[in-house]
């Protein structure tokens, strides 16, 4: 043999050695770890609540913690139940300030990680650890505003392990000796226990506002009636929600934060009413709820006031609900904008047979839009869809704010507890209700032209902010 072919013999296996290898390289490269792939996505979605000494049934924040679970973690995650984040990604409204859900990406990774045996990878691939403070039950909205100017706290309850559902409404004096402007509120149990008991804690604000003169309050130039109780109340159409909720807290929702220039307002003598609905679990807790209320700067007046509003999706009495044994049951109800308004969020609220709920934005010109579709509510987690500054929807005066449910009383649903039972309306669990809260910030018709305006010119620029705006 010619020492050419020779060569050219060592040369063809050379390059097949070093193809080898470089595929070899490329797979482990391609490998999906925790260290490196699912460790920087548990931390920026499931960490917050899945750690020590918080009401999630397991920690994820090492791998020795997660890879017990990789199975149900996968389960989790291609049902999109966890991150619970329950809205329907192809219609509506996509994107919120608040938004835990994963892409599509994100999923993928987890389950390429399951799939190839939950493989742990470089410890040094690690992202540095997400650091929690010695207090678990410390408030979230610290971090952006500093610690809380007042904090509220309920009268203790001690439920039984056994019994039938509870409503407790204790009133707390609210200690101020000036009015104060209100820029965010954080609401939680008192303790970890706690969380097990509570369905849901309202705060509702009992202030007399009759001789408030809010035309004093309100910057120069802006319309007295933007602040004014009874012009919401109208405005509105909320039902029991109006001008008084000062919020409403359940799993899934922590905290209102108003966009700026806008807020609620507290008065000197005012007074907390609450409402915890507490159902037993077992086990005999004792517990309270607590209120954090973050101040503008005393002397700051934002320019507009925000209504926690309670758009209700059974007709005009807001209680019309009739489940027929083993049925799905569509209800609706239509709401009135008798003032330019801009709505905040967008939260349901149902019980047990919870399916899904729409709100939609009827405008005055005949067009309708889809603003957010809830496709799989899960009564465990009532999500609060913050919508982001610039995709909140501004809608004009005579709008119609348009409210759908529908509830599953078949065996179809995993958390219906008796499919043969006929359901109304009613406050306990194992009756229903269906409406959406919703923070409406009310406008002038000069603001709301003013804003058309530019929302018409960002339209023929083809700029993002007004993609999901009517």
């Amino acid at each position: 043999m010619h020492n050419s072919s020779r060569r050219g013999i060592v040369y063809a296996g050379a390059l097949l050695a070093l193809s080898t290898a470089a595929i070899a390289a490329d797979s482990a490269s391609a490998q999906v770890t925790f260290s490196k792939d699912v460790a920087p996505i548990f931390q920026a979605k499931c960490e917050e609540c899945h750690r020590p000494n918080t009401g999630a049934p397991m920690s994820l924040r090492t791998y020795q913690e997660a890879r017990p679970w990789a199975k149900e973690i996968k389960q989790r995650v291609v049902t999109h139940n966890m991150p619970p984040w329950h809205l329907d990604k192809t219609v509506g409204i996509q994107h919120f300030s608040n938004d835990r859900s994963l892409s599509d990406d994100q999923v993928n990774t987890i389950v390429k990680w399951v799939d190839a045996g939950s493989p742990q990878g470089d410890p040094k691939d690690l992202p540095a650890p997400l650091q929690w403070g010695a207090d678990e039950q410390g408030w979230k909205l610290a971090k952006e505003f500093g610690e809380p100017g007042l904090v509220l706290k309920s009268d203790d309850y001690t439920m039984p392990a056994h019994g039938q559902d509870v409503w407790f409404k204790p009133l707390t004096n609210v200690p101020l000796t000036e009015p104060r402007w209100v820029r965010a509120v954080e609401m939680r149990p008192g303790t970890v226990q706690g969380r097990k008991i509570m369905h849901h804690v309202l705060a509702r604000l009992m202030q007399d506002e009759s001789a408030y003169n809010f035309a004093k309050v309100n910057n120069p130039g802006v319309n007295a009636t933007s602040g004014d109780a009874a012009t919401a109340a109208a405005a509105g159409g909320g039902g029991a929600g109006g001008a008084g909720l000062l919020m409403e807290w359940a799993v899934g929702k922590n905290y209102d934060i108003y966009r700026p220039n806008t807020g609620k307002l507290l008065l000197p003598g005012s007074k907390i009413w609450w409402e915890l609905h507490i159902h037993a679990v077992g086990e005999e807790i004792r517990d309270h709820a607590e209120l954090a209320v973050y101040f503008y700067p005393k002397g700051e007046t934002p320019k507009y006031r925000t209504y926690l509003t309670l758009f209700g999706a059974t007709g005009n009495t807001g209680s019309r609900l009739d489940i027929p044994p083993n049925t799905v049951t569509e209800t609706q109800a239509f709401h009135v904008l008798k003032q330019a308004a801009r709505l905040e969020n967008f939260q349901p609220h149902m019980h047990l047979r919870g399916k899904a709920m729409s709100i939609e934005a009827i405008l005055p010109d005949g067009t309708t839009q889809m603003l957010s579709f809830v496709n799989n509510f899960n009564f465990n987690w009532m999500n609060n869809y913050i919508y982001a500054d610039d995709a909140a929807p501004v809608l004009p005066k005579g709008t119609i704010v348009h409210v759908t449910a529908w509830h599953d009383n078949t065996s179809a649903n995993p958390n219906n507890p008796d499919a043969n039972q006929w359901v109304g309306y009613g406050d306990r669990t194992v009756d229903e209700m269906a409406h959406a809260w919703v923070n409406v910030t009310y406008i002038s018709d000069e603001d709301y032209a003013e804003w058309a305006a530019g929302h018409k010119k960002a339209r023929s620029m083809g700029g993002r902010a007004t993609a999901n705006n009517p």
